[in-house]
């Protein structure tokens, strides 16, 4: 009976190659994802303009030398508050992203591996989560905390913590019958040790793929939540904030503010969902 090797590296080895196998559709998706992370990391240096500068003189003015873009309701340039908007309209779905596949992973692998009466209140707890809505409980905790992205970001993990967590489970159980499982166990190794070095990284490729497309909703939802005002406050630059913004401009025959930065979100989404369906694709495809 063979024993699976020590499992150091293994979660990134399988997320790169994941990725590799996504042809060259992949490649362009993570083409546009890295310009877009680029972005949300240097906006605010390659902003040739500040974001947040007023000139009501330069209202709804179109493009102009300098300003490609043109300005918005209030003077600003378009173009500086789409590049710093990037920051927030990436690092929020980031942390969703982050603290839901943590926590849903660990949930997931927990329930399998200790199973009996921990899996049967874990998952009665997933079921009641289900039932709210992540916009909703974004409401919810805007009315108890106040509006901001934190808040936003926190009841989307929460949200989206059940989505994480049941899709792991079944990988995570299917993996806890294998055979290398139980050499680990007959070897004395602790659960602890198994889980970690051994069951995560085998269900690593469907985690980096839960994660890639929990990344896109998340995106669409803070930026829905940014629209409706329980987010980004204004005039802090974001992508969302930008469409709900630019409604005036809509309704004046200045679209450029919200068309701008919708389709920035639109591309990127469509960027990550793509991936992360291939990527699905790919791990379920490798546990067949």
């Amino acid at each position: 009976m063979s024993v699976a090797p020590p499992a150091s590296g293994r979660m990134l080895r399988a997320g790169t190659r994941g990725i590799k196998g996504t042809g060259w559709v992949g490649g362009v998706c993570i083409g546009i994802i890295v310009i877009a992370g680029f972005v949300a990391v240097f906006g605010a240096a390659l902003a040739p303009h500040d974001p947040n500068a007023v000139d009501l003189s330069n209202a709804f003015v179109g493009p102009t030398a300098g300003h490609p873009l043109g300005f918005d309701l209030n003077g600003r340039d378009l173009f500086s508050r789409l590049l710093v908007g990037a920051r927030t309209s990436m690092i929020g779905p980031l942390v969703v992203v982050t603290i839901s596949i943590v926590v849903g992973s660990l949930l997931a692998v927990a329930s399998a591996w200790l199973g009996g009466a921990f899996d049967t209140v874990t998952s009665a707890c997933m079921d009641v989560l289900f039932a709210f809505p992540g916009i909703l409980l974004a409401v919810l905790t805007a009315a108890v905390f106040g509006a901001s992205l934190t808040a936003a970001a926190v009841a989307l993990s929460v949200a989206y913590t059940p989505y994480v967590a049941r899709v792991l489970r079944g990988a995570a159980l299917r993996e806890r019958t294998q055979q290398y499982i139980a050499a680990l166990e007959v070897q004395g190794l602790s659960g602890f040790a198994i889980c970690a070095r051994h069951l995560v990284p085998n269900v690593a490729k469907l985690i980096v793929a839960q994660g890639t497309v929990l990344f896109g909703y998340a995106m669409v939802d803070l930026a829905a939540i940014s629209f409706i005002g329980l987010g980004v406050q204004p005039p802090q630059p974001d992508w969302g904030v930008m469409v709900a913004e630019g409604e005036t401009g809509v309704l004046q025959g200045y679209p450029a503010e919200s068309l701008c930065a919708g389709a920035a979100i639109m591309i990127v989404v469509i960027a990550v969902n793509v991936l992360g369906e291939r990527l699905i694709d790919k791990a379920q495809g490798g546990s067949r």
